[in-house]
């Protein structure tokens, strides 16, 4: 069965840093593109960032230059470091794995 597991969100001032891990289990992860989407409140889901199997990255313009996503296939792991966060950062952010599986998102909030 396979398990998408985010975790590391919580609450951070204005300016921090979180770093946002999603671990995969009950399949090889490094087969599939990964993603990070985000859903704040009255919003629609976007993405945030994604890595592709061979390393191609896309951010969106929201938080090009601050977040980085990186993967480490020899723990079936994906990362999402975020920096100079945002109160429009705030949302619930969910990782996915190729096209069908998500997790079951971890919040974030960015307040003072």
């Amino acid at each position: 069965q396979v398990q998408v597991v985010e975790s590391g969100g919580g609450l951070v001032q204005p300016g921090g840093s979180l770093r946002l891990s999603c671990a995969v289990s009950g399949i090889i992860s490094s087969s599939f593109g990964m993603g990070w989407h985000r859903q704040a409140p009255g919003k629609q889901r976007e993405l945030v960032a994604s890595i592709s199997r061979v390393g191609r990255i896309v951010y969106g313009d929201s938080v090009k230059g601050r977040f980085t996503i990186s993967r480490d296939n020899a723990k079936n792991t994906v990362y999402l470091q975020m920096n100079s966060l945002k109160p429009e950062d705030t949302a619930v952010y969910y990782c996915k794995l190729g096209q069908n599986f998500w997790g079951q998102g971890t919040q974030v909030a960015v307040s003072s």
